[in-house]
């Protein structure tokens, strides 16, 4: 997901505002990304990065988080703003760790900041004032779309934007398999499904009408899409997604409470 989100942004025309700096204990991947951006300098460390930087993007796994904190911490200076997009790990736990003056943001991002097209929920504690935190706000609406929410939102975030994604590639995957089925080249597949997908989520954001009556107008009465629809709805097709939407939430809520 850091990676991701280094990719999209070096991408984006704010990016020309920022020096890029980068640190990860696999040299490989540093290397590969340096190869891959313009500009992006490798630091020897988390401590000399965390020195060097204003905004700093934390892109580990909630397992490694602690001793990544407990590295990190002394290197820390006053005036920088450390975000952790760590899932399960409270604005709490990273001041108990970095301290209770320091400046922290936290984000749910997704990794469709690949192609400049994320969700990101960003959050922050008391000490990050309006100016800072628009720098921050700027940085991840330059890959996508950024909203600020309450911390208590968090675990609805990874249900609808964080790990949605997957459950969207599948029903991708689904329509490209109906259609290779049905005589369509997978290639071709792909991409009318994937574009389907893509005009319709653009119609959603844009239009002011609700998603339900966007629906509607597809579905002319005894035609194909109502044939299509009512099936879905008939082997539950919206209660399976809201299953898994909350399955999602849970295990972010069970993750909080192990981590914190």
């Amino acid at each position: 997901m850091g990676g991701a989100i280094l990719s999209g942004f070096a991408r984006s025309s704010s990016s020309s505002a920022h020096n890029l700096l980068a640190f990860d204990k696999s040299s490989s991947q540093c290397e590969e990304k340096q190869q891959q951006i313009e500009g992006l300098t490798l630091c020897k460390s988390g401590s000399e990065l965390m020195k060097a930087s204003d905004i700093a993007v934390l892109g580990v796994k909630p397992q490694i988080m602690k001793g990544v904190l407990e590295e990190i911490a002394p290197a820390c200076h006053k005036d920088m703003v450390v975000v952790s997009m760590a899932a399960g790990i409270s604005l709490a736990f990273l001041e108990k760790h970095l301290g209770m003056d320091a400046k922290i943001v936290r984000i749910m991002p997704n990794t469709p900041a690949m192609v400049g097209e994320a969700m990101v929920a960003v959050c922050r504690n008391s000490n990050v004032d309006d100016e800072d935190f628009a720098l921050v706000m700027d940085i991840f609406n330059s890959v996508g779309k950024a909203e600020e929410v309450d911390e208590s939102l968090i675990d609805c975030v990874i249900g609808v934007s964080g790990s949605s994604p997957a459950y969207t590639y599948m029903y991708i995957q689904a329509l490209a398999e109906a259609a290779e089925a049905n005589g369509m080249e997978p290639d071709k597949a792909r991409i009318f499904a994937a574009q389907a997908v893509l005009g319709a989520a653009k119609m959603a954001l844009e239009s002011r009408e609700s998603v339900e009556q966007l629906r509607i107008n597809v579905c002319s009465p005894n035609g194909t899409t109502i044939e299509a629809v009512d099936r879905l709805i008939e082997n539950g097709f919206m209660e399976d997604v809201k299953e898994g939407f909350q399955a999602a939430v849970n295990r972010s809520m069970e993750m909080t409470k192990e981590k914190n």
